[in-house]
C-alpha cells in the first residue's frame, strides 16, 4: 500500500457530513507541577498552574472530524447542569453544530477530570450516571438521528456505556443506517457485542476484545480466534482490533492484516480510539477501502498519542506523517 494513495485521499475529506451519535463527556484537565510528597499520605502534591476543558466521548469523534475539515453531525445529550452548559459553550467556541445535542434534566453531565503534572497523568476522577436513559429522551435522539441520516455519508456509533446507547436503540440505529446504505462504524463498550449486530466495522481495543470473546490474547493465533468470535457474535463485515504499541489488526473477508504502529512517542492515549473511528468513517466516506481507511487511522492515532490530553490530528499533520513514513502492512494472512 503506497502512502501517496492515502495522501491523495486527504484532499477528498473536506466538508463530508458524518453522523455521530453516542455518549457525550466533558473532559476537564487540571495542570500543574509536583515538587513534594504530601505529609498526610504517600501521594504527590500537585501545585495547580491552570485548568482547561475538552469535548470527550462521541463529541471528541466530532472534534477529530472537524479538525480534518469534515462536517460532523453530532447527536447526544448532556445534563441540565453547569457542566452541561460548559460543554455546550465549548461546542460554540469550536464552531461545532449543537442542534443535535439535547439537555436531560434527569441526569448529570458525564465529567472526567484528569490531573496532569510534568506531562504525565497523576490521577483521574469520574462523575457520571450509568443508568438507563429516559425513554422519551432516547426517542428524541432517535428522531434527531433519523432527520440527519439522509444527509450524511457515514455513521459513527460511539458507545462509552453512559446510558445513551441502550440495546434496543443501538439495533434500530444500525438497521436504519444500513438500510439507507451508510457505512456504520462502532466503537463498542458493551461486552455483549451482539447489540451492534450488522454494523460495517467494529473497533474494540485489545482488552475490550478479550472481554467480549472471553479469551486472553497472548499471541497472533489467539488474536485471530478472538476476531473470529467477535465477527460471529456481531455479524459485522470487518473487525479492527487496536493493540496499543503493537499497532492494530484488521480482519476482513477472512483475512488478517497486521498494521504496525507509526507512533514515535506515546505521551497519552486519551481519546485515541475516538480518532481511529473518526478517520475510519471519514476515509470510507471519501471512497477509501477499509484497509486504506485503517492505515490512515493508524497514522492519525500515532499523531494524537504523542500529545497530552484529549487531542486530534489536523490535515497537515496527517500529510506530514503519510509522506514521512512508509507504512507497509504484513502480507494478509487467511484466518
Amino acid at each position: 500500500m503506497k502512502n501517496n494513495t492515502l495522501v491523495d485521499l486527504l484532499d477528498r475529506l473536506s466538508d463530508l457530513p458524518i453522523l455521530v451519535i453516542g455518549d457525550l463527556i466533558l473532559d476537564e484537565f487540571i495542570w500543574g507541577k509536583v515538587d513534594r510528597i504530601s505529609p498526610e499520605a504517600p501521594v504527590p502534591v500537585v501545585e495547580v498552574t491552570h485548568e482547561s476543558v475538552r469535548l470527550g466521548g462521541a463529541a471528541n469523534v466530532a472534534v477529530n472530524l472537524a479538525s480534518l475539515q469534515a462536517r460532523p453531525m453530532l447527536v447526544g445529550a448532556v445534563g441540565s447542569d453547569e457542566k452541561g452548559a460548559r460543554f455546550l459553550a465549548e461546542m460554540d467556541r469550536m464552531g461545532l453544530d449543537r442542534s443535535g445535542v439535547l439537555t436531560d434534566p434527569h441526569r448529570s453531565t458525564t465529567v472526567k477530570t484528569r490531573i496532569i503534572a510534568h506531562q504525565q497523568q497523576v490521577c483521574r476522577a469520574d462523575r457520571e450516571s450509568r443508568g438507563s436513559g429516559d425513554p422519551a429522551l432516547l426517542q428524541q435522539l432517535r428522531r434527531l438521528f433519523d432527520a440527519r441520516l439522509a444527509d450524511c455519508r457515514a455513521v459513527v456509533i460511539s458507545d462509552y456505556s453512559k446510558g445513551t446507547l441502550q440495546p434496543p436503540l443501538v439495533g434500530e440505529l444500525i438497521r436504519s443506517a444500513r438500510a439507507a446504505g451508510r457505512f456504520v462504524a462502532v466503537d463498542p463498550k458493551s461486552t455483549d457485542l451482539s447489540i451492534y449486530r450488522g454494523a460495517s466495522i467494529i473497533t474494540p481495543n485489545k482488552k475490550e476484545a478479550e472481554r467480549a470473546a472471553g479469551r486472553t490474547i497472548n499471541d497472533l493465533k489467539d488474536l485471530s480466534k478472538v476476531a473470529r468470535e467477535i465477527q460471529l457474535i456481531s455479524q459485522c463485515q470487518a473487525v479492527l482490533i487496536t493493540r496499543g504499541e503493537e499497532g492494530m489488526s484488521l480482519f476482513e473477508d477472512g483475512e488478517q492484516i497486521d498494521i504496525p504502529t507509526v507512533a514515535r512517542e506515546v505521551f497519552d492515549v486519551t481519546g485515541a480510539g475516538d480518532t481511529v473511528i473518526a478517520i475510519l468513517a471519514l476515509a470510507r466516506a471519501a471512497g477509501a477501502s477499509v484497509l486504506e481507511a485503517a492505515l490512515m487511522a493508524n497514522h492519525a492515532a500515532g499523531i494524537v498519542v504523542a500529545k497530552v490530553g484529549t487531542a486530534s490530528a489536523s490535515v497537515e499533520e496527517l500529510r506530514r506523517s503519510l509522506t514521512g513514513e512508509v507504512d507497509v502492512p504484513k502480507k494478509p494472512v487467511r484466518i
